[in-house]
């Protein structure tokens, strides 16, 4: 059972999706059960008017005993490291990685609980878009590129994990600071070191079902990202042979 949740949000020039994500993380409070939030926002150097629209969510609209917290990187420096900064901050029994537009929306975590799904605080439970019972709304061409990415990652990796991209992922505490603070990719391919991550500390890993939507405006440029992660794999095949 999670009665204490702190939920990491990395930004990066977001603006544009951003009172989305406001109205979704109202939505969320008014609905769920877990008792002692923490939001942590990490804005990774985003130029455009993020910062500034997330702090008057945190001042004007975000109240109550909700813990919050705005993270600046002092330049952009990719996803990983935003998320290991907002990680090494997190408070809470159990910590929650996600990506700022809710492709997989925070109502996941109350299913999940609902489902009896959360069964061990040693275990790292991964979203995942593989799960025979997840719901995937996507175009053809992001579900071949990542289906083949998977592939290449089960193959060349040694990693039978489904789905190591999607960004819901849930960590206790005391894993999650530990393998955050190893981390040394910071682009996309954090998830990947990740899983090896906590391979080498011999931690479960459990993949389940969500609900995944595909939302415009996405930072991720699908081919180029893609070429981009599999030469840093060539280069985490290297360091974790």
């Amino acid at each position: 059972m999670i009665n204490s949740l702190s939920i990491v949000l990395p930004v990066f020039n977001e603006e544009k999706r951003l009172n989305k994500t406001f109205f979704h993380i109202e939505k969320f409070l008014k609905k769920t059960k877990i008792k002692n939030l923490e939001f942590i926002f990490v804005n990774d150097g985003s130029v455009d008017k993020s910062r500034k629209l997330i702090l008057n969510f945190l001042k004007k609209r975000l109240k109550g005993t909700t813990k919050k917290k705005l993270l600046d990187m002092k330049k952009n420096v990719g996803k990983g490291a935003a998320l290991k900064a907002g990680v090494k901050e997190a408070g809470f029994q159990w910590v929650l990685t996600s990506d700022i537009d809710f492709s997989v929306p925070l109502f996941e975590i109350e299913r999940w609980q609902q489902k009896n799904l959360i069964i061990d605080r040693k275990i790292v439970y991964f979203g995942s878009r593989a799960h025979l019972e997840s719901k995937v709304e996507s175009k053809f061409y992001r579900k071949f590129i990542g289906e083949f990415l998977r592939i290449f990652i089960s193959l060349f990796l040694g990693i039978n994990i489904r789905d190591t991209q999607c960004g819901f992922k849930l960590y206790n505490k005391l894993t999650a600071k530990k393998i955050f603070s190893r981390l040394k990719f910071f682009g996309y391919e954090h998830d990947i070191e990740i899983v090896l991550l906590l391979k080498k500390e011999k931690t479960r890993v459990v993949e389940l079902p969500v609900t995944w939507k595909h939302v415009s405006d996405s930072k991720v440029n699908i081919i180029v990202d893609s070429f981009k992660t599999f030469v840093k794999i060539l280069l985490i095949k290297i360091k974790y042979n």
